[in-house]
């Protein structure tokens, strides 16, 4: 018997799972796909709260999260980068986020500053052998429903993102199709972004190795398969953002499905106890930011976990705060 089950292996579970194995929990990780079957694993992983409200509770775990990531990136972490970005906005647009953002200039038509990106093939990687090192092995099995996992133990955190809708009988779930393109990259250091482009959001993120292109944000298609059409749409648009683009060969083309939630991110304790009297714990809608707001909401995973676990093996703490 283990004190919390984890239910989901994306970049939510896996934060989820370490904030809780660090304070001292016994935790087991269950999940129907292995991290890198999951739509985390396709993100073009920049920091940005992109198709968020500007609720405070968001705000705290951007920051909380932007922290996290700039520790890592400063340490080391495989695949974790400090980069500078230029987005072009209109005069209306607000940054209501910038707070979090040491370096934030608004420029008029462009903000600019500095945010952490993420690799998310060597980062899943590094997440899932810091569990490991904690002991924590993922146990691959789909579930029937989310009391099946009560029968590991006591709490379960339900980091299950789209499949939430079904498993949860949230209505309020929905997948928002996104589609990206790598290339080469041609010596590109900054990332480039513009939101108002006429024909549809056009961002480049450049990598160690290539570049990610994008994108689209189509609520309520579920199609992953390949559509050139769109694909040349990406590259023809980014390269119109960034021309040292022009020639660059394409590496390939992806597709994921973010688990969007019309009322915002469900993350907390849930008030009715599970079957036979596990405790819940949400954590997932948080659509295209899951990376953005990763270790923020673990924290309030954490918070809410919140139990003594004993003075041999730690105990949870609050996170450590940013401005809400």
């Amino acid at each position: 018997m283990v004190d919390v089950v984890v239910v989901g292996a994306g970049v939510i579970g896996l934060t989820s799972a370490i904030r809780l194995r660090d304070a001292g929990a016994r935790v087991a990780l269950v999940a129907a796909d292995p991290p890198e079957r999951t739509v985390s694993a396709v993100a073009a992983a920049v920091w940005y709260p992109t198709h968020t409200d500007p609720d405070p509770r968001v705000l705290a775990w951007a920051g909380e999260t932007y922290d996290e990531l700039a520790r890592q990136a400063a340490a080391g972490a495989p695949g974790v980068v400090m980069r500078r970005t230029r987005m072009f906005v209109q005069p209306s647009d607000d940054p209501w986020w910038a707070r979090v953002v040491p370096d934030f200039e608004d420029h008029g038509g462009e903000w600019r500053f500095t945010v952490p990106t993420v690799e998310m093939g060597p980062y899943l990687e590094w997440l899932v052998a810091r569990l490991a090192g904690g002991g924590v092995r993922l146990e691959r099995r789909r579930l029937r429903d989310l009391a099946e996992a009560a029968e590991l133990g006591p709490v379960v955190v339900n980091a299950t993102g789209l499949a939430a809708g079904v498993l949860c009988a949230d209505a309020a779930m929905v997948p928002a199709r996104g589609r990206i393109v790598l290339v080469a990259n041609p010596g590109i250091e900054t990332s480039v972004r513009d939101e108002h482009h006429p024909a549809g959001t056009a961002y480049v993120h450049p990598r160690s190795r290539d570049v990610v292109l994008g994108g689209t944000f189509e609520l309520g298609e579920w199609d992953t398969g390949p559509d050139p059409r769109v694909a040349r749409g990406i590259v023809a648009r980014c390269t119109e953002l960034v021309p040292e683009l022009a020639g660059a060969p394409v590496l390939g083309e992806l597709a994921g499905l973010r688990p969007v939630r019309r009322s915002g991110p469900r993350v907390g304790a849930d008030p009715e106890p599970l079957p036979g009297g596990a405790r819940m714990i949400h954590n997932y809608g948080h659509g295209g930011a899951g990376v953005t707001l990763s270790w923020g909401c673990a924290s309030t995973v954490l918070v809410d976990f919140g139990r003594d676990l004993g003075p041999d093996r730690g105990e949870p703490h609050p996170p450590a705060g940013r401005p809400a």
